[in-house]
């Protein structure tokens, strides 16, 4: 065989080379066949190889079926057995040399690219959403090739480096991935003390790339990744893949370790969401801050399309939940905004689905509630065609929740009623739970609308919620148990049965807290503080009242104007010497769950509540 024929011409001189020695006998085992198939294949040329071998299988397939002559239809017969056998052992070959051609591929991919679509190129190879995605050392394969084209391009050479600067900085930090977590005690998740505690200034501690540092150092003090592209007076393409090094296996291996975790409810499937979650915002961030450098900013939006894309593929993706409480900080203030865009050039697929149903609930916790039905509403288009059916009774609930904030109770009632209908016919009995609950709240928003004072119109929509409860009980479905007990809590609440709204708005405060639903904690403690100022216990109601008005803020839910105006009030009624009492009173309770940044910051926020109205 010469080299210096058309490779299509090789690879059919390889396949003709092994019919005839079958044909002549020579062949004593399949194993003779597949060493024959590793001398002639080339890695990375698989394609050609495969279309030659198809060709060549199809012409042998219709000349025994139409060939008369005897002799020449058996010999056919015998050379179509022998490439069945080559399509067997390439069959094998590929499977034992996959990784090799996907970085032949790979690289080929990324030094054939235009200038402005090698980067892409780079992380369409690593994506970790790929059947065989590349680990360390092949990473380390694909740089050494990368080296080898530097004299062509310095981007070449800049992806190579970069790689390896990745590398060796993810070795540095994977001893130390959870070293965080001893140093905080009981308190888990991305939040903490400014600069001093948490996963980003753990790691800054370790590492020794100065770019790497700089950026745990910035999200360490809760500034954005927006902030740091901003500080940065040059980001080169090495610096670049470094960090999308890092913060993949950073993000992997914590994911890694949390999906171990599922017996414990404080570090199970809550803090792989909230990882899950924190990192994609955290690329979507990176995106923001690069939109003056196309090629960087669409790179940081792959990534983080790629996250999601593995998210909404995990067992535990939130179809039903809020913010949650581990994805804190104030860098992540409107965090989730960021994330629509990319997605507008995404396939109708399921994942794309269940992806618009995280931003749909979202977007209705920040009171953009437009935005939150047309989500919705696309994601009940995308999953009914991709047949995804629980995440199609998910937008229908949803789509019921965002209609009541918009006081539009007849929609609510529409798409709860249906939700119901359809969760029942498919056996969905977390879709059931929510649509029960969904159901008895909007009739009993509808009812308070309608100034209706009949007790039986208000005990029919109570008993909707009550349904719900039992059935989420029984499921164990904490998310679920917790917006039961909001609702039946709100509705009490407005029924003026004061002390049964207390006891049902604790109760969901403390499942929301166990859920890990920050925006459903903020709600109840709001309501919480008007169900005490009701019953004059202006104590508590400034309690609740001022950790909700926090919550709230933090995830910058408009509803936190709410207790903040319900604060003014009190303030107003028993004076600012006395409110100041109470407030410092309930200190040591409420620097347990915002800490003294938070105590401190809660006179501000009053502040700017008054200046807003």
């Amino acid at each position: 065989m010469s080299d210096s024929l058309p490779l299509q011409d090789q690879y059919l001189a390889v396949i003709d080379e092994i019919i005839e020695t079958t044909l002549k006998g020579k062949i004593s085992s399949v194993e003779q066949v597949y060493q024959m198939l590793l001398k002639g294949i080339t890695s990375g040329t698989g394609e050609v190889f495969e279309l030659v071998l198809s060709d060549r299988l199809n012409a042998l397939q219709s000349q025994v079926d139409t060939e008369t002559d005897e002799l020449k239809k058996a010999k056919a017969t015998r050379s179509l057995r022998a490439v069945k056998t080559i399509q067997t052992q390439w069959q094998r070959w590929q499977e034992q040399n996959k990784i090799t051609e996907a970085i032949a591929l790979s690289i080929r991919e990324i030094t054939t690219a235009n200038p402005d679509e090698r980067l892409t190129a780079f992380l369409r190879a690593t994506d970790p959403n790929l059947k065989y995605p590349l680990n360390l050392s092949q990473l380390q394969q694909l740089a050494k090739s990368l080296r080898q084209f530097a004299t062509a391009n310095e981007d070449f050479q800049q992806i190579a480096d970069g790689i390896n600067s990745g590398i060796a900085t993810w070795q540095k930090l994977q001893p130390n991935l959870l070293n965080w977590m001893y140093e905080k005690k009981n308190s888990l998740g991305f939040g903490g003390v400014p600069g001093e505690q948490g996963p980003w200034a753990s790691w800054a501690k370790v590492v020794n790339s100065e770019f790497s540092q700089a950026f745990f150092h910035t999200l360490a003090t809760e500034q954005s990744a927006i902030e740091f592209v901003q500080k940065q007076q040059v980001i080169s393409l090495s610096n670049w893949v470094e960090l999308a090094i890092v913060l993949q296996f950073l993000q992997r291996g914590l994911i890694n370790w949390f999906d171990q975790q599922a017996y414990d409810i404080t570090a199970g499937p809550k803090l792989s969401i909230s990882t899950f979650l924190t990192f994609a915002v955290i690329w979507s961030q990176l995106a923001s801050g690069f939109e003056n450098q196309a090629v960087y900013s669409n790179g940081a939006s792959q990534i983080m399309l790629q996250i999601l894309r593995t998210f909404a593929q995990r067992p535990y993706f939130p179809l039903y939940g809020g913010i949650f409480a581990s994805f804190t900080g104030s860098y992540l203030r409107d965090a989730l905004d960021y994330l629509d865009a990319p997605l507008r050039s995404v396939e109708k697929t399921q994942e794309k689905a269940r992806i618009l149903t995280l931003l749909g609930y979202s977007q209705r916790n920040l009171g953009k509630y437009e935005r939150s039905l047309n989500f919705h509403q696309q994601a009940v288009e995308i999953a009914r065609t991709a047949g995804d059916k629980t995440c199609e009774i998910a937008n229908l609930n949803h789509l019921s929740r965002t209609y009541v904030q918009q006081e539009n109770y007849g929609e609510a009632i529409n798409y709860s009623q249906r939700a119901l209908i359809f969760s029942r016919q498919t056996g969905d009995k977390t879709g059931e739970a929510n649509a029960l609950v969904n159901l008895g709240y909007s009739e009993v928003m509808q009812a308070k609308q309608a100034q209706n004072s009949r007790t039986e119109v208000y005990e029919l929509a109570i008993n909707y919620l009550e349904q719900g409860l039992k059935l989420a009980e029984k499921l164990g479905d904490l998310q679920s148990q917790a917006l039961c007990f909001s609702s039946l809590g709100i509705a009490y609440l407005i029924t003026t049965q004061y002390a049964t709204a207390i006891k049902y708005l604790e109760n969901a405060f403390k499942t929301a807290q166990i859920s890990g639903d920050l925006y459903l904690q903020g709600r109840n403690l709001a309501y919480l503080a008007e169900a005490n100022y009701h019953i004059s216990n202006y104590e508590k109601a400034i309690y609740t009242g001022s950790l909700g008005m926090y919550l709230l803020e933090q995830i910058a839910a408009d509803e936190w104007r709410q207790p903040a105006g319900l604060l003014t009030i009190i303030k107003g009624q028993i004076g600012g010497d006395k409110f100041q009492l109470f407030l410092q009173q309930h200190r040591p309770k409420i620097i347990a769950v915002i800490g003294v940044d938070g105590y401190d910051y809660l006179p501000n926020l009053l502040m700017k509540y008054q200046e807003d109205i």
